[in-house]
């Protein structure tokens, strides 16, 4: 039986096992963050490539969204076999949205996405040598305080998401003043170290032989990681530049 990292992605995965020799490897779940990566790309191009199309329909897009991600992640949470049909669904929706948000972004901001691209993958190696080097453990302590701080961020944006419908939101984090700053900064550290939770699933549902199906959730979960560490970077350097 695994024990589960504490990414939100990643939970309460202790239930399932393999009852064959056909289980997860490192090389099958790299394969397939590399399709559902690829999926991103390619939906984000669509999107930004035909921006116009959307422009009627950005505030239902982001809505529509975050509804399904947010129930995506949910429901693989508690049925994560279920990953190989839902997560190319996730890459593509999620590829949509980060492409319409990324062109935003640029034209405020010119030079800004080439920015938060890079920023992320430096992000993503750093957070692979910490782990590999093991200079960061993942210990069961490290595991409670991520999901403290990780359902905390969650818990705002939700509270964000939801007075914005009332044509308010939270002071101050949202702006470019020391505040909203220190919080991207903040948020941006808690997503990166996510990555170690990645990691350490990723490795653990390997050494426990786990469904070869369960690769598509591990993939998930990286793509789910990486495009909250791109989002809050590009946030992050948006402030700054504001």
């Amino acid at each position: 039986m695994i024990t589960h990292s504490s990414n939100p992605t990643l939970s309460r995965i202790n239930t399932v096992k393999s009852h064959s020799n056909n289980t997860m490897s490192l090389n099958g779940t790299l394969n397939k963050t590399l399709i559902l990566l690829i999926l991103v790309i390619l939906a984000g191009g669509f999107a930004w490539t035909n921006a116009s199309t959307f422009a009627p329909l950005l505030i239902p897009l982001l809505i529509g969204n975050f509804i399904i991600g947010l129930g995506i992640v949910l429901f693989l949470a508690f049925k994560p076999l279920f990953a190989k049909y839902l997560a190319p669904i996730y890459a593509v929706f999620e590829g949509v949205f980060l492409g319409i948000i990324s062109l935003i972004f640029e034209q405020i901001y010119p030079g800004i996405v080439i920015q938060a691209i890079l920023l992320t993958i430096i992000v993503t190696l750093l957070m692979n040598v910490l782990y590999r080097k093991e200079i960061i453990k993942v210990t069961k302590k490290f595991r409670s305080i991520m999901m403290v701080a990780i359902l905390s961020v969650l818990g705002i944006y939700v509270v964000s998401f939801i007075m914005s419908f009332f044509g308010t939101t939270i002071p101050l984090i949202h702006e470019g003043g020391p505040v909203g700053i220190i919080f991207s900064l903040v948020v941006v550290g808690i997503a990166s170290l996510t990555l170690l939770l990645d990691f350490d699933f990723i490795d653990r549902a390997i050494e426990n032989k786990m469904p070869k199906d369960l690769e598509w959730y591990g993939a998930f979960a990286l793509i789910v990681t990486l495009v909250w560490i791109y989002i809050e970077i590009l946030k992050l350097l948006s402030k700054i530049r504001r």
